[in-house]
């Protein structure tokens, strides 16, 4: 089975301290649903598209767990922390074996 993958893309950061305290409650409940942060933090440089704020890859054991734990209640409530806070794009895609 391949690996799931979690990548979001942060385009924009109006409201850092929610983003902080979403990351406070978002990690615990990634881990806990056996998602590994992979990397984290702004771009070291973007050559396509617009520049970033911040990217997060986050793997998971296949991407049923990585759908499973963003849609599970803990992570959705960590979520709703940012809204009008971030502008950014999530997407799950599985590995290449």
């Amino acid at each position: 089975m391949a690996k799931g993958y979690w990548l979001t893309i942060y385009g924009s950061v109006s409201d850092p301290a929610r983003l902080a305290e979403y990351s406070a409650r978002a990690t615990p409940a990634i881990e806990a649903g056996g998602g590994r942060i992979i990397a984290r933090g702004a771009a070291v440089r973007t050559y396509e598209g617009r520049g970033n704020e911040r990217t997060v890859l986050i793997e998971f054991a296949s991407v049923q767990q990585a759908i499973a734990v963003y849609e599970s209640p803990r992570y959705q409530e960590a979520a709703k922390l940012l809204r009008g806070a971030v502008e950014r794009e999530v997407r799950i895609v599985e590995g290449v074996a």
